[in-house]
């Protein structure tokens, strides 16, 4: 026969199996979370690298643009694509907007 202690002690560890083992995936700490970290840390590496190569291409044009080598032909073409100017020689053709006459 099971004693009236015995049960209670079958259902404190049987509760104390459920509650950890809720925690264990559905917790703060727990596996769900862990994947989800996980997913994020894999988006921010991508973004991580995307980044990285928007530097590289910055740092390049910087160093075309800086100091006693600085490439003019780079810099007149920046002006002219980013800027919207442009050269003597070039001619300018003005379109009217197509809604009025």
């Amino acid at each position: 026969m099971v004693s009236k202690r015995q049960v209670w002690v079958l259902l404190l560890c049987g509760g104390l199996t459920v509650y950890f083992g809720y925690h264990t995936f559905k917790g703060r700490h727990g596996l769900e979370t862990r994947s989800r970290l996980i997913e994020r840390s894999n988006a921010l590496e991508r973004e991580i690298k995307s980044l990285e190569t928007v530097r590289a291409r910055l740092e390049r044009e910087m160093a075309l643009l800086d100091g006693p080598n600085a490439n003019l032909d780079y810099v007149e073409e920046l002006a002219r694509r980013d800027l919207g100017f442009a050269g003597r020689g070039d001619r300018v053709l003005i379109e009217r907007p197509s809604g009025r006459r």
